[in-house]
């Protein structure tokens, strides 16, 4: 039986998709879904404003924690007058703080955090964002001149969840970023880097299957293998 994984979508306003019958929609990218499905599992959206969270982790093998807007500051003690900022969805937030913590409590369930995602982990385990890395780095190679695309190496650590998995320390990355991690939470350990020296990847230092990073394996894994195996180990532990 193929294994079910829950992904997070875009809050309600996140993407203007807005038309004269609705104004309001939850959503998330397909390659998501269709790197999942490659994968072998069964995918299931989540949308923000959910509540019973054990319930969800019942019914579900994995998870996986999407990319999107900016986490509200004040949850991580940041500027939220900061210029650079997008706009927040605190209703989005709110669930996908409670998710990790549910985790972590449910360890047999292996989760993958990604972009976004990964900030989330980090500041629910108590670390902190840079609101906006690019005050932080001479030279910003994380976001495209359009504010979107870019690719850079990536160095991983030998002997890590995210070298085991992707079946390589050197690889190529999609990042479409503008925040990182600034504090790292105690209960993570780094996973990768780019050559600026921010952070890329993290996973947890006893949750079995905890693993964060910070660029957008869905854009390249149909034609990266790296970037596929980290949706196939997935489906492979939640097939366990």
């Amino acid at each position: 039986m193929k294994p079910i994984i829950a992904l997070t979508s875009y809050g309600r306003y996140e993407k203007d998709l807005s038309n004269p019958w609705y104004k309001e929609h939850f959503s998330l990218p397909a390659l998501y879904i269709d790197a999942l499905r490659r994968a072998g599992g069964i995918p299931l959206l989540i949308p923000p404003g959910e509540k019973d969270i054990a319930a969800i982790l019942s019914i579900v093998n994995s998870v996986i924690v999407t990319g999107g807007a900016d986490i509200h500051p004040s949850i991580y003690g940041g500027n939220s007058e900061h210029p650079q900022l997008t706009d927040f969805d605190r209703e989005r937030d709110t669930l996908e703080l409670a998710l990790v913590h549910h985790l972590l409590e449910v360890p047999k369930i292996p989760s993958l955090y990604i972009c976004r995602g990964m900030q989330i982990l980090n500041i629910a385990l108590g670390g902190t964002l840079h609101e906006h890395v690019a005050d932080a780095i001479p030279e910003d190679i994380h976001r495209g001149d359009d504010g979107v695309w870019r690719m850079h190496g990536v160095r991983i650590k030998p002997k890590t969840l995210a070298a085991s998995v992707m079946g390589s320390e050197e690889i190529s990355t999609t990042s479409g970023h503008h925040q990182a991690i600034k504090e790292l939470a105690s209960d993570l350990k780094i996973s990768a880097t780019a050559p600026d020296g921010v952070i890329e990847a993290v996973e947890h230092k006893s949750a079995p299957w905890m693993l964060g990073v910070q660029w957008h394996p869905e854009i390249t894994a149909k034609e990266d293998p790296t970037q596929q195996r980290l949706f196939d180990a997935l489906v492979k532990e939640a097939m366990k």
